[in-house]
C-alpha cells in the first residue's frame, strides 16, 4: 500500500531532467522541492487547502449533529413509520451523484448559492447525515433503557438525556462518523466540480483535476500535485486514528 505513495513522493522531489533520464523508479540524485513550490504557486494551493478544510470540517460537524438528533428520535424516541424513514435515508444515501447533479445545480442557481461553499456544505451535510442517521439509529435502538429510565426518574428532560447520557456514551461511534464524514467529503470531486467554478471557492480535488485537464504539466509537477493532495487526508486520518480504534473496539465489545 505504501509503494505507490513512495513512488509519487520520490518523483515529486526530482527535477524534470532527472525524471526524463533516470525514469520514475530511480532514486533522486539531488532532492529539490521546486516542483512542489511551482505547483503551489500556480494553483494557489493554500486557498484550495483552506477551502477543503472549511467544507470538510463543517460537513463533518454538522452531519454528526444532524445524525444524532435524527437517530435519537428514530432509535430511542420510536416515532411512527420509523422503518420507512430509515429505508428512505438508506435509498437517499445510495443515489448516484450523477442523478442528483441537475436538480442540485438548478436549486443552487435559484437560491443564489451557486459557486459558494455554503451550497456544497448543505448538500454534503444532508448526504452524510443520511448515512449517519441510518448508522446511529441501529445503535441507539439497542441503547440500555435502564439508563434512560434512571435519567427520567432524576428529572432529566429529553434534551438533557441526549446531551448528558446518550452523546457521552456513544462518543466513540460519533468520532468514527466524524472522521469518515471528513475524509469522504474531502475526496469528493464531481459535485464540487459542478457547483464551484471560481478559483476562490474550489477544493483541492477540483483544483487538481482542472489543472491537469487544462494545462500541460511535467511528471514531477504532477507527482507534486498528487502528493500535496493526499497528505492532508493522511495526516487527518493519523491524528484521529486513536478515535477510530476506540470506536471500532467499542462496537466489538458491545
Amino acid at each position: 500500500m505504501l509503494a505507490p505513495f513512495a513512488i509519487v513522493a520520490l518523483n515529486a522531489l526530482k527535477t524534470p531532467a532527472q525524471y526524463a533520464s533516470d525514469g520514475p523508479l530511480a532514486l533522486p540524485s539531488d532532492i529539490t522541492f521546486q516542483g512542489v513550490i511551482d505547483f503551489w504557486d500556480r494553483v494557489g494551493f493554500g486557498q484550495k487547502l483552506l477551502n477543503s478544510f472549511i467544507i470538510s470540517g463543517s460537513v463533518a460537524v454538522l452531519a454528526v449533529v444532524v445524525s444524532v438528533l435524527n437517530a435519537y428520535a428514530l432509535g430511542i424516541g420510536r416515532i411512527r413509520g420509523r422503518s420507512w424513514i430509515l429505508i428512505a435515508f438508506l435509498v437517499a444515501n445510495t443515489l448516484p451523484q450523477e442523478a442528483m447533479v441537475y436538480p442540485l445545480y438548478f436549486l443552487a442557481k435559484e437560491t443564489g448559492l451557486y459557486d459558494t461553499q455554503l451550497s456544497v456544505i448543505i448538500i454534503f451535510t444532508i448526504i452524510q447525515a443520511a448515512f449517519g442517521t441510518y448508522l446511529l439509529s441501529s445503535t441507539y435502538a439497542g441503547f440500555p433503557h435502564e439508563l434512560l429510565e434512571a435519567a427520567r426518574i432524576d428529572g432529566a428532560n429529553k434534551w438533557q438525556t441526549l446531551v448528558r447520557i446518550v452523546v457521552p456514551i456513544s462518543r466513540p461511534t460519533l468520532g468514527v462518523l466524524f472522521v469518515f464524514s471528513f475524509i469522504w467529503t474531502w475526496n469528493e470531486f464531481f459535485l464540487p466540480l459542478v457547483l464551484l467554478i471560481s478559483n476562490d471557492t474550489q477544493t483541492v480535488p477540483v483544483a487538481l483535476g482542472v489543472l491537469q485537464g487544462q494545462r500541460l504539466m511535467d511528471a514531477t509537477m504532477t507527482s507534486a500535485s498528487a502528493l500535496l493532495g493526499v497528505i492532508p487526508a493522511i495526516a487527518f486520518f493519523l491524528i484521529f486514528q486513536r478515535t477510530l480504534t476506540r470506536g471500532i473496539t467499542a462496537g466489538a465489545v458491545k
